[in-house]
């Protein structure tokens, strides 16, 4: 399959030291060199003239190349005033461009709520607009560039931009390739509208069906199959010149906590550790991960300090970059996150992470605190220069290795060519096609028959899309199976529906052939349930979709016939329509054990199941 790309997705060999100079000086020979297509990874970054870069840079400048901040606004000049008002009160400044100038940040992260990615022309434009910022200062270097774009349930830039099955549903399909292809469509894409790092992919192992904040971003419960994905996957972003971002560091699987809103605690034992948790991590590191972020837990089995992990020596230093052999840039999830500010100030945490041994610090609430905090330990003693130089030099390693030195501008001709092509579209579905699981299916009651069953009642949960699908899921897959031949309906129940709802169902399937009833993260008391028994009473066949976790099935064993999509994308969705319609055969094994409601101590589907017709 051919794959385009821009004429700014890498080069083939190493930036040359007047090239460097250059870049570091400002908009000079660096830029009028183009970046040439094809092999995205520069040879190794010249290490004398990196620190010749760094020599001639200030404390201050040093200091700013640490970070990565948010910044509201579509433009990285002119951004509307709410955007601006929104700037002011939490940044104190009123644009990316001032932030570059006040802070001389290393880099910026993208939000969909942050009104950073409107449409890929847009997104293109403010890339070319930060970078310009940065490299027409003095000293200016090129910018990191950052989204976290997992695809599945965490996705910041949608359509027209391809979307792609998320972790848990690619490792349904169970293929290195597509996983790399994934890696690769997503990661040209990002590059072609200027974003060069991306904070995926998740390479927590997931063993805990009650994960508020993993779940289907991992690739499942078994870490051998993790670590080989993961690592696809890295190469895969890293061969379209995006730094890959194995996450969350030392690993967040086994948590009924959410890092945003509370401290979690890890309870694996060490070998535990070395076992699960530590398998994709030593995989991303073979496969020359550029970058690894950590996770705001406690971990005692690796420190007893009550320190979460982005704070902690032991765990930074000694473990991943001692034990694991890790030279790469370390970056801390989000420091706005509840979990790595219960314990100290928001003005200890930068400083303290970088003494733990972490090189980027991502997003601290307050950009001022952050910064200055991090000039007076090193005024101060408490940090040394030279401490800061070595974070700035992995961080400049990186930015060589991506090409950056050679050319950062984007170009819109090269989104149009790229971003959403049909090659990259038609991808997408045909990965799809191999990650839906067909969990149940008594009485064959699927596939569904065009002919025997032409009214398709489509019901269920509708929760808020994932970034830029069209959405909701109930009128994704009706109109899928309209394609497909059938006259079906869609008719949302949310995900707690109302007895007024339940009613309401009820009576349009009367009307149906067969009712399918997408479902979204079922609990033992969810309404969801008495919603598919009032289904199931009418007589009518129904169909069961669990559009998120796949664990939906362990509350719904009277439904005949389960499958599992793993998410509600668009591209999911449309995929598990086909398997529904018989057009696809379901081929999709679980990445997870599913444990019964009843006995959790007792398997109801094992790791690896997944029938087929």
């Amino acid at each position: 399959m051919h794959h385009t790309s821009t004429g700014s997705t890498g080069n083939t060999a190493g930036p040359s030291r007047r090239s460097l100079f250059a870049g570091a000086a400002g908009l000079g020979a660096a830029l009028a060199v183009p970046a040439a297509s094809g092999t995205a990874h520069a040879a190794t970054p010249d290490d004398a003239a990196l620190r010749a870069v760094i020599a001639r840079m200030t404390l201050e400048e040093k200091a700013g190349q640490l970070f990565v901040s948010r910044i509201y606004g579509h433009s990285a000049t002119a951004p509307d005033q709410a955007d601006i008002d929104a700037n002011l009160a939490e940044l104190g400044v009123r644009t990316a461009d001032e932030l570059i100038e006040r802070y001389r940040v290393g880099g910026i992260i993208y939000f969909t709520w942050a009104h950073n990615t409107r449409d890929p022309h847009q997104i293109a434009d403010l890339s070319n607009g930060i970078q310009r910022s940065s490299l027409t200062r003095p000293r200016g270097l090129p910018m990191l560039i950052a989204t976290d774009q997992e695809h599945g349930a965490v996705c910041r830039i949608g359509k027209p931009a391809t979307l792609l099955p998320g972790a848990m549903a690619l490792a349904a399909g169970r293929s290195r390739t597509d996983v790399r292809t994934a890696g690769r469509i997503s990661g040209t894409e990002l590059r072609a509208m200027g974003v060069n790092q991306d904070y995926a992919p998740d390479a927590d192992v997931n063993v805990n069906p009650a994960n508020p904040v993993i779940g289907v971003r991992s690739f499942g419960a078994d870490p051998a199959l993790v670590g080989t994905l993961v690592a696809a996957e890295v190469k895969g972003y890293q061969a379209a010149g995006v730094a890959a971002t194995a996450k969350h560091f030392p690993g967040h699987g086994d948590t009924a906590v959410d890092s945003h809103t509370g401290l979690p605690v890890i309870t694996h034992s060490r070998e535990q550790w070395d076992t699960l948790d530590a398998v994709p991590f030593r995989a991303a590191v073979a496969a020359g991960i550029d970058s690894v972020m950590t996770a705001h837990i406690q971990f005692p089995a690796l420190d007893p300090s009550g320190d979460p992990a982005t704070l902690s020596h032991p765990i930074v230093t000694g473990i991943l970059r001692g034990e694991l052999g890790y030279d790469g840039v370390v970056i801390t999830d989000s420091l706005g996150m509840e979990g790595v500010r219960t314990k100290y100030g928001d003005d200890r945490v930068p400083v303290l992470a970088l003494k733990a041994g972490v090189d980027q610090l991502l997003n601290p609430p307050s950009m001022e605190v952050a910064y200055n905090a991090v000039l007076a330990a090193v005024r101060n003693g408490e940090l040394t220069e030279a401490r800061i130089e070595e974070s700035v030099l992995r961080i400049l390693r990186m930015k060589a290795r991506l090409g950056l030195f050679q050319g950062t501008r984007v170009t819109r001709a090269g989104v149009d060519r790229t971003v959403g092509n049909k090659q990259h579209l038609a991808a997408a579905d045909h990965i799809a096609d191999r990650t839906t699981t067909l969990l149940a299916n008594e009485g064959r009651l699927l596939p569904l028959d065009r002919r025997r069953q032409p009214r398709v009642l489509v019901v269920g949960a509708d929760p808020a899309s994932p970034s830029g699908t069209t959405g909701p899921p109930t009128g994704v897959l009706a109109a899928a199976l309209n394609g497909l031949g059938f006259t079906a309906t869609a008719l949302s129940t949310g995900t707690a529906p109302t007895a007024d709802a339940i009613t309401k169902a009820v009576t349009a399937a009367q009307d149906a052939d067969a009712v399918v009833v997408a479902t979204y993260n079922v609990t033992a008391s969810s309404s969801q349930r008495t919603l598919a028994q009032r289904l199931l009473a009418t007589g009518r066949p129904v169909v069961a979709l669990a559009i998120r976790n796949p664990y939906d099935i362990a509350q719904l064993t009277e439904v005949k016939a389960h499958l599992a999509a793993y998410c509600w994308t668009d591209v999911e969705l449309r995929a598990a329509a086909r398997v529904i319609a018989g057009r696809v055969k379901p081929r999709g094994k679980l990445p997870v054990p599913i444990a019964r409601a009843d006995d959790p101590a007792k398997e109801l589907y094992p790791l690896g199941y997944g029938l087929s017709y």
